[in-house]
């Protein structure tokens, strides 16, 4: 009887499991596989990106209360420094609230989270932070093409908004542009962690030395740009390679990723 009962609740968890990444997977794109070539690829060889699942949006201050709501342990009051420094979740009122400004920002994306709330997170959804040249490759895509290297319009329009202050309160995760992949806001609202965001480390332009330039990497992030249209990629591995995993910031937030089932059956 009590084998019975402990594959019948086997079962029960499995099918649970199964409907969560359904319903989880609803809200993804499917990126396909391909190649890009990335900054700091080596001798600027192609890279090659297998298909995997993207969220569409951001993850938003709505849907992380929820996920702090059910796993306390991520509350800001409870939250240990060793994975999330002071300021988590600064903009909310409490471990349980937003707050006064909950009718304005719930759909925002949620920002002020560390990458190990951000991987916590995902884990929960059955999913995964994307790695760096997953997010490189969906965010090349404008909204009609999969790959607009080469599109003046769609580097500029990234310049513009890089250049713009912080809004006071950021837009829901639906109002940036949607790109050929049906992702929304991979650029204009808000940097996202990746997974390694700090694979790309970079040093100062005494490079090759030998020397450790942990601390100067910011300087020297985009010394070796040659066309402006790699500007604003430059910026993201350099702000990206100028954090910690405790880090928390004021307009970082994050999306989940998702293996496909030909990925997982690769490993």
């Amino acid at each position: 009887m009590a084998r019975q009962l402990l594959i019948f609740l086997l079962l029960w968890s499995s099918s649970l499991l199964e409907t969560a990444q359904q319903s989880g997977t609803a809200a993804m794109a499917r990126i396909k596989s391909g190649t890009f070539v990335p900054l700091y690829g080596s001798e600027k060889e192609p890279v090659a990106v297998q298909g995997f699942q993207l969220d569409k949006y951001p993850v938003t201050n709505a849907e992380f209360l929820a996920f702090v709501k059910q796993n306390p342990q991520w509350q800001k009051s409870k939250v240990k420094r060793l994975f999330a420094d002071q300021n988590y979740l600064r903009h909310w009122a409490s471990d349980a609230s937003i707050g006064a400004e909950a009718a304005k920002i719930s759909n925002s994306p949620v920002i002020n989270v560390s990458w190990f709330a951000a991987k916590a997170y995902c884990e929960c959804q059955g999913k995964r932070l994307p790695t760096v040249n997953e997010w490189e490759y969906a965010a090349l895509a404008s909204e009609t093409k999969p790959d607009a290297t080469n599109d003046e319009r769609f580097y500029q329009r990234s310049l513009e908004w890089y250049s713009q202050p912080n809004p006071q309160y950021l837009p829901p995760v639906q109002k940036s542009f949607r790109n050929y992949y049906g992702v929304f806001g991979m650029i204009g609202l808000v940097w996202e962690w990746t997974a390694d965001f700090n694979s790309a480390m970079l040093v100062v332009d005494a490079r090759g030395t030998g020397k450790n330039g942990e601390q100067q990497f910011c300087g020297g992030g985009s010394s070796n740009a040659t066309d402006l249209k790699n500007y604003v990629a430059f910026m993201r591995y350099a702000f990206r390679s100028s954090l910690k995993a405790n880090y928390t910031v004021g307009n970082l937030g994050f999306r989940c990723a998702q293996s496909t089932k030909a990925q997982v059956a690769r490993r």
